[in-house]
């Protein structure tokens, strides 16, 4: 182990790779096979290996089985969310939905943010469930584990289509982007806020642009996000700033900024959550961190260690978005008088009431 806790074996980037957050292929806890490549003089390693100088983005295609995933989390604000895509292209080195990728034989490093899956059939399927009898109609997530508004939505326009479905039901959704493609789609955005089924919080992360393109390099710059904020609110639509994630010693400073700048912008309500390194995380962001603030990089760690109990990550519910200790406490005060001083409030709450269930598609499609 390193002086700042990194593995040994996992210190082979020497680089950072421009477009990307991660800088290798981190490999995931499931794999039961490992790549490596001996260069021969000519460069072809790169040929084979996912630590390519300038790794493309692939998307295949995925026909969903299903759409809904529900859980019962009790510190997350709602039960039900749909994933249109796998992966996403932002490449925000901090995404706790790194690991999802694991389950693939996939690596949580570049392969989370290259090499994307499309579920081409998400709306059909969202349709199909919710005309199953005996549904229950309550806000969906839209986009959570991967961002619903990445950039290859302008390609495949997942994340719309659902929202056709859910304007046509009349179903409550949420939506947390940082994608500017969400403007594109405000047009349906406002008539689901006309009728009260939809809320959307935009994450900000920093104001500094060149932190975002390190830390985020694919996602809306922040002055894009900002406007984003401004044209949901004047389209009708409740918006609110979601400051994720809050980094020691990176990010913490901008808290206060960041809330001003998008309580200006139109922002109604604002919440933030403390950086979380579950699994594989916890390697890609020490190597960042090894690349980008080498000096600072064990006095981050033993701050994030210090909000989570001692480890590097502790996802105990009630702690695991807000942490523990000292340094937590001072991030959650400075975050209550900010928000109070700026008078932010809540969203209002989405309706269910008016949900009406789709019918099924029949053989005689529409004939009566």
């Amino acid at each position: 182990m390193s002086r700042d806790g990194t593995p040994e074996d996992a210190r082979k980037a020497e680089a950072p790779i421009k477009g990307r957050g991660a800088a290798s292929r981190v490999a995931g806890r499931f794999e039961a096979r490992a790549l490596r490549g001996e260069d021969d003089g000519w460069g072809s390693v790169y040929e084979d290996l996912a630590e390519a100088p300038k790794p493309r983005t692939t998307v295949a295609v995925e026909r969903a089985r299903s759409i809904i995933s529900r859980n019962q989390s009790p510190d997350i604000a709602f039960s039900q969310s749909v994933n249109p895509y796998r992966g996403c292209e932002h490449g925000c080195v901090y995404c706790f939905a790194r690991p999802s990728h694991a389950y693939l034989d996939l690596s949580p490093g570049l392969d989370f943010e290259t090499k994307l899956f499309a579920k081409t059939n998400a709306a059909e399927r969202l349709r199909a469930e919710l005309a199953k009898p005996g549904y229950v109609p309550a806000p969906i997530a839209l986009g959570i584990n991967t961002d619903g508004w990445q950039p290859i939505e302008r390609d495949h326009g997942i994340s719309r289509a659902c929202l056709e479905v859910l304007l046509e039901t009349k179903h409550p959704l949420s939506i947390v982007t940082k994608g500017s493609a969400i403007v594109r789609d405000l047009d349906l955005l406002a008539q689901l806020a006309q009728h009260g089924l939809v809320s959307v919080f935009v994450s900000v992360t920093t104001l500094d642009n060149a932190l975002s393109a390190k830390l985020e390099p694919r996602a809306a710059a922040p002055h894009m996000r900002l406007k984003m904020i401004a044209g949901l609110r004047a389209a009708g639509v409740p918006v609110g700033v979601l400051v994720a994630p809050v980094i020691p010693m990176i990010t913490d400073k901008h808290l206060e900024h960041i809330l001003e700048a998008a309580h200006q912008a139109g922002a109604q309500a604002a919440g933030y959550v403390l950086l979380r390194l579950p699994h594989e995380l916890k390697d890609i962001w020490r190597e960042w961190l090894r690349l980008h603030y080498p000096e600072r990089a064990g006095h981050v760690m033993s701050l994030v260690r210090q909000m989570r109990g001692g480890k590097d990550y502790d996802s105990a519910f009630g702690s695991r978005m807000r942490g523990q200790g000292p340094f937590a406490e001072l991030i959650a005060m400075r975050f209550a008088k900010t928000r109070k001083r700026l008078g932010f409030g809540a969203l209002p709450a989405l309706r269910s009431d008016l949900f009406v269930a789709p019918r099924k598609p029949t053989p005689q499609g529409e004939l009566f």
